[in-house]
């Protein structure tokens, strides 16, 4: 969801960023790059590792809650759509695919994105507080294949970062990769583009077969 359909990862930049400044420090650009499309309790430990803090679950839990209610202000309006998404997402809807959306974002600020997505366009949501694991743990998009009822092997993810990139291979699926904030490196069942401008079915079958 986030860097993959909806340009939003500056608006997680800004949370993240003013989160590290009431934490004691600034955020470095290593910390920052470290954080995209990490899981929440994740992103919060390398936050204050970052600023070289041992925090307490109290802390965790502070900390957490004042981002949470950053990152709702931040996307309680329109989120822009990164590029050819939102004709991406009209395509698979139109060629009668099952679609999925799986993301290491909470289900409250999930709720908020969906508003500019469109629910219509998924069967099934994912989100990060709904599973044991978060990416780079294969665990979401195995409940998002469970749920559509499809081998994940199956499947096409589409994912733009290293973290959601290794979790959809984990879990046995091909994965279209469209690198946003942060470059991706090539590997197992992973096929790298520039972006989702033009993406077909004819596109997603090929990346299927290649990613095999």
């Amino acid at each position: 969801m986030d860097g993959t359909l909806l340009d939003s990862e500056k608006l997680w930049d800004i949370a993240m960023r003013e989160l590290s400044v009431e934490l004691g420090g600034e955020m470095t650009d290593a910390t920052r790059h470290a954080l995209i499309g990490a899981a929440a309790p994740d992103a919060l430990r390398i936050t204050f590792a970052g600023l070289g803090i041992e925090p307490t679950e109290r802390q965790l839990a502070a900390a957490g809650e004042w981002m949470e209610r950053r990152v709702v202000e931040l996307m309680s309006g329109p989120i822009p759509w990164r590029p050819g998404a939102r004709e991406a997402l009209a395509m698979v809807r139109a060629a009668g695919l099952a679609s999925g959306l799986v993301t290491n974002t909470k289900r409250s600020v999930t709720e908020l994105c969906l508003q500019t997505l469109g629910r219509r366009y998924f069967d099934v949501t994912v989100c990060g507080d709904e599973v044991p694991r978060g990416k780079p743990a294969p665990d979401p998009y195995l409940r998002g294949a469970e749920l559509l009822g499809v081998a994940p092997e199956h499947c096409v993810a589409v994912e733009d970062s290293p973290t959601g990139s290794a979790a959809a291979a984990a879990a046995g699926c091909a994965v279209l990769v469209v690198p946003c904030e942060v470059a991706v490196s090539a590997g197992p069942r992973l096929v790298l583009r520039e972006s989702l401008i033009g993406l077909t079915v004819a596109d997603l079958h090929e990346i299927h077969r290649v990613a095999r």
